[in-house]
C-alpha cells in the first residue's frame, strides 16, 4: 500500500509527536516490532498501525465494559468498541454466556443451525425492507455479494458508489474509498484492474446535481447505488434533508437497484437501522457489527424476489464455510435481543449526545474551529468550521490538530479511532462518570490542539 505523502513535512511530524507523558508502552513497543517482522507493517488492518497519528498502537490485553487495558497495564476509555459492534460494552456478561453455551455444543459445523434462523426472523421483523437474509462473514462479503445479486438481477454492470464511503476492500469498491484508504493518502489500490474501475462511477456525497448527471450518462448501464445512509467513513457525516428519498426516486426511475450499506449503521443508530430513521426502503442492504455482537457476522437483505436469485434457488453463486457460525449467532442474537428492550436507543442517543455537546462547548472554550455530529450511538467530529457534507469538505479539517488532540486524549487515558475518517462509538457501558471523565480530558486537549497551527 502507499505511503504517506504528508509525513516529509517537519511541522506535521512535529504536530504527531506523542506527548511525553503519555503511557508506558515499553511492551507494546516490543510486539509491534516483532510483529512487523512477521505481518505486513505489524497490524491486520492498516489503520491499527497508527500511521496517521503518530506513536505506537497499543496492544490491548483486555476489555470490560467500556475500557481496555493494553499489555502494559494502560487502561482506556474506549470509544472505538472495536469498530462499532460493542454496542452493550466490552465482555459483556449475557454475550459471555450464549457464546460458551454456543460453544459446548460445538464452534462451527458448516451445516443449518437453529440460531440462524432466529436471528434471520428477528433482523426481518426489524427491517421493512428485509423479507429474506443471506448471512456471511463480513462486511466486504456482505456489500461484494449484494453487488453482484444487483448486477445478475438488472444484467447490468455499473454501480454509483460516493466518494469517501468505504464499503470493505472488494476490487470495485476501493475506488475513492475513506477510512483506512483515506487514512493513508492514496487513492485505492494496486492489484485493482482498470477494467474494474471503469465500472465503478463516483460522485460527492449529499451532492444531488452530481447524482443526476451520473444517472444521465450511465442511468441505462447502472446496476445499482451504493452507499452509507450516515458515512461513517470519511468522518461521520449525516445525510443533507432529501438526499436519500432522492436516490430512491432515481434508482425507481431508471431501474437501478439502491443498496445501503447498513454494516456501521445497523442497530447503532436506530432499531432496523438508519433506514428507519429516515423512512427510505432500499432495496438491498449489507449488515455487519451489531448483528454479529463482537463475532464475525455480517448479512444482506431484501425482497424475496431479489434475494430468489441468489443460489441454492437461483443462479447468483455465493458461500461461505463459516457463514452463520453457531457462535457468532449467539452473540448477535443476545445483543439484539438486549438492544430491542424498551427505552435503549433513547438511553444510548443520551450518552452519544452528552458527549457530543460536551466535546463543541470544549472546543468553543479553546477557540478553535471545530464540529460535531452524533445520531444514536455514533458520533463524529472535524476540526473544521463545518458544515461537513462529504469528503472534499472533510479533507479540509486540520490534521495537525487532530493528531496533537488524539495524542493527548490517549495520554489522558481515552482511546479514539486513531484517523480523522473514522466515526466514534459509544456503548451502553458508559457512565455518566465516564463521560465527564472524557470531557475533562478533553479540555487538556483541545488546549494542546490549539497551539498547533
Amino acid at each position: 500500500m502507499g505511503g504517506l505523502a504528508w509525513l516529509g513535512s517537519a511541522a506535521k511530524k512535529s504536530a504527531m509527536a506523542p506527548p511525553s507523558s503519555g503511557p508506558d508502552l515499553t511492551r507494546s513497543k516490543a510486539l509491534f516490532r516483532k510483529a512487523k517482522r512477521l505481518i505486513p507493517g505489524g497490524v491486520n488492518s492498516p489503520v491499527r498501525a497508527f500511521g496517521s497519528v503518530g506513536g505506537t498502537p497499543p496492544f490491548i490485553a483486555s476489555g470490560k465494559g467500556a475500557h481496555i487495558t493494553d499489555v502494559d497495564g494502560n487502561r482506556y476509555l474506549d470509544y472505538v468498541g472495536s469498530w462499532g459492534p460493542l454496542v452493550l460494552g466490552h465482555a459483556d456478561p449475557g454475550v459471555l454466556r450464549a457464546v460458551k453455551k454456543a460453544a459446548s455444543a460445538g464452534t462451527s459445523f458448516g451445516a443449518p443451525t437453529e440460531a440462524e434462523v432466529e436471528i434471520a426472523e428477528l433482523l426481518c421483523k426489524a427491517v421493512p425492507s428485509l423479507q429474506q437474509v443471506r448471512f456471511v462473514s463480513s462486511g466486504t462479503e456482505a456489500t461484494m455479494s449484494a453487488i453482484r445479486l444487483a448486477r445478475g438481477a438488472t444484467g447490468r454492470k455499473k454501480i454509483l458508489k460516493f466518494a469517501g464511503c468505504y464499503h470493505g476492500h472488494s476490487d470495485a469498491l476501493l475506488v475513492g474509498a475513506g477510512s483506512g484508504v483515506a487514512t493513508l493518502g492514496i487513492p485505492g489500490s494496486p492489484g485493482v484492474p482498470e477494467e474494474f474501475v471503469k465500472l465503478t462511477i463516483q460522485a460527492p456525497f449529499n451532492d444531488l446535481s452530481a447524482v443526476a448527471a451520473a444517472f444521465k450518462h450511465h442511468g441505462e448501464e447502472l446496476a445499482c447505488v451504493l452507499v452509507e445512509p450516515i458515512a461513517g467513513n470519511m468522518g461521520m457525516v449525516a445525510p443533507t434533508p432529501g438526499f436519500l428519498q432522492c436516490l430512491r426516486e432515481l434508482c425507481d426511475r431508471h431501474g437501478a437497484l439502491l443498496i445501503f450499506d447498513e454494516v456501521m449503521t445497523g442497530f447503532r443508530v436506530a432499531w432496523g437501522g438508519a433506514q428507519c430513521l429516515y423512512k427510505v426502503k432500499p432495496d438491498l442492504t449489507t449488515f455487519g457489527k451489531v448483528i454479529g455482537g463482537g463475532l464475525p457476522a455480517a448479512a444482506y437483505g431484501g425482497r424475496r424476489e431479489l434475494m430468489a436469485e441468489i443460489a441454492p434457488v437461483g443462479p447468483v453463486y455465493q458461500a461461505g464455510t463459516l457463514s452463520g457460525n453457531p457462535l457468532a449467532m449467539a452473540a448477535g442474537l443476545e445483543t439484539l435481543r438486549r438492544m430491542a428492550e424498551p427505552g435503549t436507543y433513547e438511553a444510548l442517543g443520551e450518552k452519544t449526545r452528552v458527549l457530543s455537546e460536551g466535546l463543541a462547548a470544549r472546543a468553543e472554550a479553546a477557540d478553535l474551529e471545530f464540529t460535531t455530529t452524533a445520531i444514536g450511538g455514533m458520533f463524529g467530529f472535524f476540526f473544521h468550521p463545518g458544515p461537513v457534507r462529504n469528503f472534499e469538505d472533510a479533507k479540509k479539517a486540520h490534521e495537525g490538530r487532530f493528531q496533537r488532540f488524539f495524542q493527548t486524549m490517549l495520554a489522558q487515558g481515552v482511546y479514539l479511532a486513531p484517523s480523522p475518517y473514522e466515526a466514534g462509538f459509544v456503548s451502553l457501558s458508559h457512565r455518566a462518570r465516564d463521560l465527564k471523565k472524557t470531557l475533562q480530558s478533553a479540555g487538556i486537549a483541545f488546549e494542546q490542539a490549539a497551539r498547533v497551527r
